[in-house]
């Protein structure tokens, strides 16, 4: 996300940032440049307006004039007014209430919200500790109610029974009576998609929302949509008690728009962000950290949760052992290390949460990608558990074997050996230097372990 507004901003801000002296001239020439950015990632004019004005006050006063720094100051401006744009702080669920807490979902048609029930249901399991429930009230979109009996299945949370003659308003009485009995401590209600012109529609949830009480009402919104998106929102908003929203798709939105609009124009927060089709791909959404990565600073609290979240533990700290120990580092290691990677959002999402590698996923777009990962863990799998621990022993006929097997060729065979060598030696340097924690404390000026971007 944030792809093309990271490199606009980016450049324009490098020309000011090491400036010793901040004129009219250059600021005026600065925010030209970012104001062509944010309309270019389709964010909302009258956002664009009051953002570049609130800038320019600030730009021009005590603040930036007494500092010894005054571009970097600057950058520091942007930053912080990208921050109050989006929300300042992050805004968590309301769940201090008796249970079963209900979350009602609302939102247009093909959003994303049947996915958001089952993703938000698994983090609410995961981070909270919650025991969820979901049911689905849409009786009109064919296996709407499979989809999500389905995805229950998948997040190992409780599920509902619906069937398409009910009344969606019954559905959802009846489910908040079973949550009761079954101690649930949080009900998700899944709605239909609906357009806020629909009358009966919108009356609809209207007595849905007023049958279940929800303590939030979140409206569930494509960020592809740009501006749209936060239009969309206000207009729910002016029918329905909206407590927040939840962007999805954002892996997809290059631009930004979504995220710098909906707060301003709706003055709704948003609450989470979808980030990839897997059903644990949910981000809480931090303001602060989002301004950050926009800027290209990246985002280290969100990449140390994520470490915390999702990377294998026992596995790390058996690796770890295994290093100190003077073993080496086999490839049944390196295949787990690529199976963290792609747990943790893969190579591209990691670089746009580093500090300062945001701007080289360009630059290394056509040399690595996720897809490479892929390709990487089939070569390994293609061999022998002995060639495997032993990377020496494979010999030229043992390559043809593990080319036709993995359906790649010998010079990718070759390439991955030499990244498994170059593996091999830094994690015996981070091993010497004190292994991970080390690392994170260094992450600000991080650069990619050798070896990992082909062709560098």
């Amino acid at each position: 996300m944030f792809h093309s507004l990271t490199e606009r901003l980016s450049a324009s801000l490098a020309n000011i940032s090491g400036k010793a002296k901040l004129t009219e001239e250059n600021i005026e020439g600065t925010l030209r440049e970012v104001r062509m950015a944010l309309l270019e990632a389709d964010v909302a004019l009258p956002v664009v307006k009051s953002f570049i004005s609130d800038v320019q006050a600030r730009a021009v006063g005590q603040e930036v004039a007494a500092s010894l720094s005054p571009g970097q100051v600057f950058v520091k401006i942007v930053n912080e007014e990208l921050t109050w744009v989006m929300g300042e702080h992050s805004d968590s669920l309301n769940l201090s209430v008796q249970p079963p807490a209900v979350i009602l979902l609302a939102g247009l048609q093909g959003a994303g919200k049947t996915t958001s029930a089952a993703k938000l249901a698994l983090w609410l399991k995961n981070r909270e500790n919650k025991q969820v429930m979901l049911v689905s009230t849409d009786v009109y979109r064919p296996a709407a109610i499979d989809q999500l009996r389905t995805l229950a299945g998948e997040a190992d949370v409780k599920f509902f029974e619906s069937n398409p003659d009910q009344k969606p308003v019954d559905i959802a009485s009846n489910a908040l009576t079973e949550a009761r009995k079954q101690f649930v401590d949080v009900l998700i209600v899944d709605t239909a998609g609906r357009l806020h012109v629909d009358g009966d529609m919108m009356d609809e949830i209207k007595v849905l929302h007023g049958s279940v009480n929800p303590v939030e009402t979140l409206f569930v919104v494509d960020s592809m949509t740009g501006q749209d998106a936060a239009n969309t929102a206000q207009a729910f908003n002016e029918i329905l008690p909206l407590t927040g929203v939840i962007l999805t798709k954002a892996d997809g939105d290059a631009r930004g728009g979504a995220a710098l609009s909906v707060r301003a124009i709706t003055g709704k927060p948003i609450k989470f962000m979808a980030v990839g089709e897997t059903i644990d791909a949910l981000d809480a959404f931090y303001p602060d950290r989002i301004a950050g990565r926009i800027l290209g600073m990246g985002d280290v609290l969100s990449l140390i949760e994520e470490a915390e979240q999702k990377v294998d533990k026992k596995k790390a700290q058996k690796l770890a052992r295994k290093i100190k120990k003077g073993k080496k580092f086999d490839l049944e290691d390196f295949r787990d290390q690529i199976q963290q990677m792609n747990n943790m959002g893969g190579i591209a999402d990691l670089m746009d949460k580093m500090p300062g590698m945001g701007n080289m996923k360009n630059a290394v777009a056509d040399k690595v990608n996720d897809k490479q990962f892929v390709q990487m863990e089939a070569i390994i799998n293609s061999m022998t558990p002995g060639e495997r621990h032993y990377p020496d022993s494979i010999n030229g006929s043992r390559k043809k074997r593990i080319a036709m097997g993995s359906g790649t060729q010998i010079q990718d065979i070759n390439r991955l050996l030499k990244q498994h060598k170059q593996m091999q030696k830094m994690m015996k340097k981070l091993t010497k230097k004190g292994g991970m924690a080390n690392m994170m404390r260094g992450m600000g000026g991080m650069q990619p372990p050798p070896g990992m971007f082909p062709g560098r």
